[in-house]
């Protein structure tokens, strides 16, 4: 009499493998996340965007003579990327603003890639090292209008000042604009300086009517201002 084969059972239940998709899986954020992963909103053509850049607490100070000098060089490589550019920065201790302008979202994300490759390059040739540089997900910011634009140019070209103010440093006023900055090629500020400090300029002009034109119906910046501080 032939023997009855028993069914075996089949255990369909999940093995535990690395990543997936499965609760907690996928990397984990620093200690210090500065901007989440939210998905960007879109970007019209005829808006300006301000950038922040950070870099990692073991990166000396971008404000080194040598670094500075090494960025206005890669900055005027690429400053001017088919449909990006390059218009304002300023370069502060462990930070660096831009103001750029860019066809689409997807040319801003190509461009401040550029730019953040171009900064990390910059900064391991300066300083020897090896490694990464930025700190987490740029910070981007679309600005729509005349105001806004104008409140931006201030902040990045004047960042220093306003550090300085929070620090409780006493400002007297002055002509004088940041060396780690774009301000010697600014053409919008309240007096008139010697064209020639503006050869071999490092950014791009601007070409979107709220970066060119747009922005001085709000007046025009003095380098004796502090951003976010009123009159």
């Amino acid at each position: 009499m032939a023997k009855r084969s028993k069914q075996l059972s089949l255990d369909l239940r999940s093995t535990t493998h690395w990543g997936g998709c499965r609760e907690g899986a996928g990397r984990k954020p620093g200690p210090l996340r500065r901007d989440p992963h939210r998905r960007r909103a879109a970007l019209a053509a005829r808006h300006p965007a301000h950038e922040t850049l950070r870099v990692r607490r073991d990166v000396p100070s971008l404000r080194s003579r040598r670094l500075v000098a090494e960025l206005e060089r890669s900055f005027r490589a690429g400053r001017e990327r088919g449909r990006f550019r390059l218009v304002h920065y300023s370069i502060q201790r462990d930070h660096a603003h831009l103001i750029v302008e860019a066809w689409s979202a997807r040319d801003l994300s190509n461009g401040l890639k550029s730019i953040a490759a171009r900064v990390a390059r910059a900064v391991n040739r300066v300083f020897r090292r090896v490694g990464p540089v930025l700190d987490d997900r740029c910070h981007v910011r679309a600005l729509r209008t005349p105001r806004e634009v104008r409140n931006a140019i201030g902040y990045v070209l004047l960042n220093a000042r306003r550090h300085a103010a929070k620090l409780g440093i006493r400002l007297a006023r002055t002509r004088e604009f940041d060396s780690a900055s774009s301000g010697r090629w600014f053409d919008g500020w309240r007096f008139r300086f010697d064209r020639s400090e503006r050869d071999d300029r490092s950014v791009a002009s601007p070409r979107t009517w709220l970066l060119a034109l747009g922005w001085r119906r709000c007046g025009l910046i003095g380098p004796w201002e502090v951003p976010g501080r009123r009159a």
